[in-house]
């Protein structure tokens, strides 16, 4: 085993298509990797997973089991996930696979914010655990939206504490220059706070500052990858920064 890469963010920033597009790539380039869907609420997926924890706990059950809505079992599922962490690694052990990408819930609260995940994490990742934070690029686009994103992402960061990799997803659908400001506001603090200060109303200015500044001072920030699922681009870059944190750099084994 080389890497489990857990792959969270907001709803809609392509978490699923991420995991889908990036297996793809795995494969094409001969890297043996094998997905586990973690979302128990998943109504359609753009892959086919090799192992789904559906087949073991579904939300509809819960729901009847438990009399809760649907929003209410998706939060008593995601805690009973930890019940079958033992049947989901030994599973996925079977593999034998160098790569296990691990698609979460939808809802990034779901799983980022819950006791059982931190578990999950440690117990299936053990010491080759990275999280793979998306950026949407709908909200990434203005200065406010990329700093909101941060925190979140320095949020999932203390929540876990493991290697992560900050990702933009869906760069195909972004014009040039929108492009072109995303990428200087994740490699110059200086841009990103000008921008941060031109885009802030008065009265929130204030606040706005000082969240960028706290942001700066912990030093949370990583370099921010643009991919697109469309056209396969980026996705070098994501195994280059998976190769950095579990094989020192060095090209790892085709199989």
């Amino acid at each position: 085993m080389i890497a489990n890469l857990f792959v969270v963010g907001p709803a809609g920033s392509g978490k699923s298509t991420f995991t889908a597009a990036f297996r793809e790539w795995m494969i094409k380039n001969e890297y043996d990797t094998v997905i586990v869907n973690l979302d128990p609420g998943a109504d359609s997926l753009p892959y086919t997973p090799d192992l789904d924890v559906r087949d073991v706990l579904s939300l509809e059950d819960v729901m009847s089991e438990y009399g809760l809505g649907p929003n209410g079992a998706q939060v008593v599922a995601a805690d009973l996930l930890a019940n079958y962490v033992d049947e989901i690694k030994r599973d996925v052990d079977s593999y034998e696979s160098d790569y296990v990408i691990y698609d979460t819930a939808g809802q990034l609260e779901l799983f980022a914010f819950r006791a059982a995940s931190t578990f999950l994490v440690d117990y299936l990742g053990e010491k080759r655990a990275m999280l793979a934070f998306m950026f949407d690029p709908a909200l990434a686009k203005t200065p406010s939206g990329f700093v909101s994103l941060l925190l979140l992402s320095a949020t999932v960061h203390f929540r876990f504490y493991r290697p992560y990799i900050n990702i933009l997803s869906k760069v195909d659908l972004l014009e040039d220059d929108v492009l072109e400001n995303i990428a200087a506001w994740s490699e110059n603090w200086d841009r990103l706070y000008g921008a941060l200060i031109e885009d802030s109303p008065g009265m929130y200015r204030e606040l706005n500052v000082e969240v960028f500044k706290a942001l700066e001072s912990m030093d949370v920030f990583k370099k921010l990858i643009p991919t697109s699922a469309r056209m396969l681009y980026g996705y070098e870059d994501i195994y280059t920064a998976i190769q950095m944190a579990f094989g020192a750099g060095e090209d790892l084994e085709k199989r």
